[in-house]
């Protein structure tokens, strides 16, 4: 069986896909639109000069063809999945799906963040981890999943109690002010850290506002590799896991956190309704932080059971995504 994953890969979890079908026997490909770069910098300054006088992207225009370009040497494809279809236009889904008889869509972001409606039609099927897109538009439901390992991986040497990295966000940056304040006064060793282009006005209030617990919060322009981010994880006893304006999915944090037995602290009210929600493991807060308590940070990891840590593993994801039971199991 030939299966062929199209996406973005901008956390670098697409490939994991690939890599466990290409395990299972699948002859599977990953087309990564963000592997394209521009050929030289005169490429780069058109380009610029087009979005700013055209209001055209030709880079975008680029990556599209790079797409069709790179499935056109593949050849026909049994299923092909595309993760977040928001980079491609109708058109071009649609020369995608002449090279194979199952087009499948992933959507991981809500369908008010990224617009793509009038392109879904194209798809044979679509799945999305938000729970009012799929009452709304009649997706089927998943989560995102468990890369990491089959069997939770045994906890190193425990640096932090607490670590959080995210990407800037005037959302997330006002309640994590809060969230930082609050955790001052606990005293605990933690390491949070916040990424990207616009991190300098963060700087700037800190500079001369110097709020509370300013000096707990780290501001990066670069962002961290994915690898770097886990080791983080696995030196921390819990990891916070907050959301982005509208989202109700969980994130990739959960799952990471379940793999690693870490604990989690997130403010997605939705964690409550599902199986793997343990009191002892994940504190929700709600946005005034009333129920946020050392005692969270003292207290063991306890456990989940086997079959609730099954039901998250990338396998099993597969298994539901592709209908490839006899290949995995």
């Amino acid at each position: 069986m030939k299966i062929c994953i199209i996406s973005f890969d901008y956390w670098n979890y697409d490939h994991h896909i690939v890599s466990k079908l290409q395990e299972k026997g699948v002859d599977a490909s990953h087309i990564n639109m963000g592997a394209y770069r521009y050929k030289n910098f005169g490429e780069r300054f058109r380009n610029a000069l087009s979005k700013i006088f055209l209001n055209k992207n030709i880079k975008h225009i680029k990556r599209q063809q790079y797409v069709l370009d790179s499935l056109a040497k593949l050849g026909p494809q049994d299923k092909i999945l595309v993760l977040n279809p928001h980079n491609l236009d109708y058109e071009t889904i649609k020369q995608i799906k002449s090279y194979t008889p199952y087009l499948i869509s992933y959507l991981y972001d809500n369908l008010e963040r990224f617009p793509v409606k009038d392109r879904l039609e194209l798809f044979d099927k679509i799945y999305s981890f938000e729970d009012k897109d799929v009452k709304k538009y009649g997706f089927e439901k998943i989560t995102n999943y468990n890369y990491i390992s089959d069997q939770p991986v045994q906890s190193d040497t425990v640096e932090h109690d607490l670590f959080y990295i995210t990407s800037y966000d005037k959302y997330r940056i006002k309640l994590l002010r809060k969230l930082v304040a609050h955790l001052s006064d606990f005293h605990i060793k933690s390491r949070i850290i916040v990424v990207g282009k616009q991190v300098w006005k963060e700087k700037l209030r800190n500079f001369f506002l110097r709020p509370t617990g300013s000096t707990l919060i780290e501001f990066r322009k670069k962002p961290i590799s994915n690898e770097a981010v886990l080791n983080e994880y696995k030196k921390s006893k819990v990891i916070i896991d907050l959301m982005r304006e509208g989202q109700e999915g969980l994130s990739f944090r959960i799952f990471e956190a379940m793999a690693l037995e870490k604990k989690i602290i997130t403010d997605n009210p939705s964690i409550i309704d599902y199986d793997l929600y343990a009191t002892q493991n994940i504190l929700y807060i709600d946005k005034n932080l009333s129920n946020l308590d050392l005692s969270f940070f003292n207290s063991p990891y306890k456990k989940i059971s086997d079959d609730i840590y099954e039901r998250y593993t990338l396998d099993t994801w597969l298994k539901k995504i592709f209908n490839l039971k006899s290949l995995l199991y």
